[in-house]
Formats: structure tokens, C-alpha cells, sequence
């Protein structure tokens, strides 16, 4: 097959791919199609422009799926702004470290969120727009055209938690997302027949991709918010989906429910990311979606995706995840680390030289993961080197867990850590130096600070934490009696 075109160009130009009457978008508020897309990308970045912005600037978006949220990455991207997209399911103490650390100059936001905020939250010149604003923001009459960015600015800032301290923000050039987007097309085969089921996170970049991609290849996506594995099951029916993405829980969850034939023989592409498939789920999908290629990828957001397993060798190596994807250059330490190279490789942390330095080497990406490579070639995947916490796809940082737990006041000290579950990935179990009798309050405490996916799956009080002989906590002794 021949190798995708490696020039890359601003991102916002992915409106120029697909056939003008094509669809493009489908959401809450209607079809889109490639030329309503490139007109709504025009009008939302000629309005973002009228706000007094500077090339640069950070804008944030905490959202779920809209027309608005789906065309924001572009619309920034042309008006030469820096998007910021924040996990709606956060809490206001997550997102307020975010707007601060990336300076941003403007929220979008709805009026309940921004209602959770407490002084101090919104960092002092950044203003806010509500979401019924931003919607309007579309219908604007002056639109601008595609922008002559340089492919190295940067275009976006995706916040990903580390196993230490608060997220950080990763940053990605329009050459990093055009190019990810344009391999992941090339890989996947996707064509401009094709509707994508957007069930993931916009920022999250494997969800954000799900744009990105299919607008690559001239084809449309259908961005959905669920609640339950039936939620997805009826899109999929409703829509003639060909193209689902998803993490190990969500997997796990639409395995076990009851697929109508229609539905089930409609999916021709079936990708897995943000964490390891147990052959057994893969197993599942082969019998379940026959007539679906199953693609099992292994990413990080520094290099946003580096390898895809063949679906021709799924069956003969369930528990591999592949070989570099194009533009990738993929490779195995001395110490069995996977590095990856190439274009794909983010710019290092914003405003953070100190953590970049530590990952960002020799012009490579440092991923911190344990991989093997076998005598074909293919990459497996053997496990993490850092403390990070992988629950229902997301990455969890332990240290965030323990430092609201211990603002709680219930808490003298706290521990966290994954304990493997085989539906979750990991359920994160925190032990504490406290009063058992406000194990109440310190839950009622976490639920009001933290978001669904951070919350402990058990809390096990301790009258005295075991330390270290340089007195630091005895993290490893406590995951061993825990885990024994």
C-alpha cells in the first residue's frame, strides 16, 4: 500500500478534504455537511478573533459533545489560538489548575459549571463564554478563511495526568494532529463512506482523533454522550456506524449486552486504545462483529498513537500491539522502555522545561512503558514503569487522589494505588492514616472533589503507615500486603 503524504499543513484545512455535499458532522443540532463545516469553522474563528484575542492565546473549552465542542479544534486552530479541552467530567479544583497553568484567556462554559466555581477559580483576565454564546458563535457573518499557519505552531494543550503532581499540558502542534490524523485514516482504511460513533472524551486525543481522522478521509462522524452500553448499541443501529473506537471497560461493557444482527453486521472497524484487550474480550468481538477488522493500538499523548497490530494477526497474537503506525519510529530501550521518534512526538510540557527534559530526549519521546518486541517485529506490551493508575481509560495520578484526600482533614496521610480489576483496568484503593468512624465524610468529601473515575474503590483505614528507612511512606510494602 502506498505510504500517506507525509507534508503536513494547518489543521484547520481538514475542512478542504472531503466532497462539499458529503456529511461531515451530525450532532444534537443537525447535519453538517463539508461545506457547512468549512463555513462554521470560518464564522466560530472569526468570532473568537472578535473577542480581542492574541495569536497564541489559550482558549478552554468545559463541554460536552456539540457542534460548537466538534468544531473548536479547527476554529482555534484558524484563528491562530491555543485550544484547551477540558474532561467535562472534571471538578471544578481540576479545571481551575488547568486554566491556571495554561493562562487561558477565555472559557467556554455552561452556566452550572461555571456556578461550581469558587473565588479565585477563574484566573484573573480570563473571561467566559456561555454555551448558548458559543453556540451563536457559528452563525456569525463574518467567517475567515483557511489560515496559512506554520504546521510547527502549536494548536492545542491536552492535559494528561502524570503519576506525580497535577496534570500537565501537553503540547501539539497543527503538524502533530494533521499527522495523526492522516496515519490513523491511512491505517484504518477509512473512507468518505464511513460514520464514525464518537463515544470518547474530545479531550481525550485518541476521542479528539475521531474528528480529526474521519474528516481526514472525507467521511462524517456522529459525536455522542452515553450513559449505558445500550446507549451506544442504538447509535450504532440509528446511524449506521461502520467505525467504533473504545477503551477496555467500554469493550468489556458492549460484549455483555445484546447486539441486534443489523447493528453488529454494520461495523467494519473496530479500534482499541488506552490500555491492554484481554484476548478473551477480543475473542468476544471476532464472534460478536464478524464482519469488522479489529485494530488493537497502543498510545500516549506525548506521541499522541505509535503502534497498531495487523487485524489479519489478531487471532495468532491476541496480547500484541502491533508495530509503529506510519510516521512513527518506534524502538525498545536497553532497559525495555518504548521510545518512539518521528513527527508524531508532541513539544514537550507547556511551561514546564524541568518534566520535559525528563521525556523529551534525543528527540524522542520517553514513554515510561515496559514493552517487548518478539522476532517478527510486533511490540507487547508488559508494564507501566511509573506509579499512574489506569481506571475505565482514563490515567489517574495517585498523588492527586492523596492530597484531597488529606485536604479533606479526615486524613492524616494517604496512599493510592491500582489494584487490577478485569472490567475497569484497575480500581484505585487508597489507605489512610485516619478515624475510621469519617470514612462518611471522607467520601462525601472526594465526591465533591474529585471527578467519577478518580473516585477509591475501597478505603482502608490504618492507625500507622509503614515507612521507608528514610522515612518516606513504604508505598511497595503496603501494595504487597493489599495485593497478597
Amino acid at each position: 500500500m502506498q505510504s500517506p503524504d507525509p507534508t503536513p499543513y494547518p489543521l484547520d484545512h481538514l475542512t478542504l478534504r472531503g466532497d462539499p455535499s458529503a456529511p461531515a458532522l451530525l450532532t444534537r443540532e443537525g447535519l453538517l455537511d463539508y461545506a457547512g463545516l468549512e463555513t462554521g469553522v470560518g464564522a466560530l474563528a472569526a468570532s473568537l478573533c472578535a473577542k480581542g484575542l492574541a495569536a497564541g492565546e489559550r482558549v478552554a473549552s468545559w463541554l460536552p459533545k456539540t457542534r460548537m465542542t466538534s468544531l473548536l479544534p479547527l476554529a482555534c486552530a484558524r484563528a491562530g489560538l491555543i485550544h484547551v479541552p477540558v474532561n467535562p467530567l472534571l471538578k471544578r479544583a481540576q479545571v481551575a489548575h488547568i486554566l491556571a497553568d495554561s493562562g487561558a484567556k477565555l472559557l467556554i462554559t455552561g452556566a452550572a459549571r461555571l456556578a461550581t466555581f469558587q473565588p479565585g477559580d477563574l484566573p484573573d483576565g480570563c473571561a467566559n463564554v456561555d454555551e448558548e454564546e458559543g453556540a451563536a458563535m457559528l452563525a456569525g457573518s463574518d467567517r475567515l478563511p483557511p489560515s496559512s499557519a506554520d504546521p510547527d505552531d502549536l494548536a492545542a494543550l491536552f492535559y494528561t495526568s502524570g503519576s506525580t503532581g497535577r496534570p500537565k499540558g501537553v503540547m501539539l502542534s497543527h503538524a502533530n494532529l494533521w499527522l495523526g490524523a492522516i496515519s490513523v485514516a491511512h491505517y484504518l482504511h477509512l473512507k468518505p463512506q464511513d460514520r464514525t460513533l464518537g463515544v470518547l472524551p474530545l479531550s481525550f486525543d485518541y476521542g479528539q482523533n475521531q474528528l480529526l481522522s474521519s474528516w481526514a478521509a472525507g467521511a462524517s462522524v456522529v459525536p455522542i454522550e452515553y450513559l449505558s452500553a445500550r446507549d451506544v448499541i442504538r447509535a450504532v443501529e440509528r446511524h449506521d456506524v461502520t467505525v467504533l473506537a473504545g477503551v477496555p471497560p467500554l469493550w468489556v461493557q458492549l460484549i455483555e449486552a445484546v447486539w441486534p444482527p443489523r447493528a453488529a453486521l454494520s461495523l467494519r472497524t473496530l479500534t482499541n486504545s488506552g490500555g491492554k484487550l484481554p484476548p478473551s474480550v477480543t475473542r468476544r468481538m471476532r464472534e460478536l462483529f464478524p464482519a469488522a477488522e479489529i485494530h488493537l493500538m497502543y498510545g500516549l499523548t506525548e506521541a499522541f498513537r505509535s503502534t497498531s497490530l495487523d487485524p489479519a494477526l489478531v487471532d495468532a497474537h491476541p496480547d500484541s500491539i502491533g508495530t509503529a503506525i506510519p510516521f512513527a519510529d518506534v524502538s525498545v530501550s536497553e532497559e525495555g522502555e518504548l521510545v518512539h521518534k518521528g513527527p508524531l512526538v508532541a513539544k514537550g510540557y507547556w511551561n514546564d522545561p524541568e518534566r520535559t527534559a525528563e521525556r523529551f530526549r534525543d528527540g524522542a519521546v520517553w514513554s515510561g512503558d515496559k514493552v517487548r518486541q518478539d522476532d517478527q517485529g510486533l511490540f507487547y506490551f508488559v508494564s507501566r514503569a511509573d506509579a499512574m493508575i489506569k481506571t475505565s481509560g482514563n490515567r489517574v495520578s495517585p498523588t492527586e487522589v492523596e492530597e484531597a484526600a488529606i485536604a479533606s482533614g479526615y486524613a492524616a496521610e494517604a496512599v493510592a494505588f491500582g489494584v487490577p480489576d478485569p472490567r475497569v483496568g484497575e480500581n484505585i484503593a487508597l489507605i489512610v492514616r485516619g478515624d475510621r468512624a469519617r470514612e462518611a465524610d471522607l467520601r462525601n468529601h472526594l465526591k465533591r472533589e474529585l471527578p467519577n473515575f478518580m473516585q477509591p474503590h475501597a478505603i482502608i483505614f490504618r492507625d500507622e503507615l509503614p515507612r521507608s528507612p528514610n522515612g518516606k511512606l513504604d508505598r511497595e510494602r503496603l501494595r504487597q500486603e493489599l495485593t497478597s
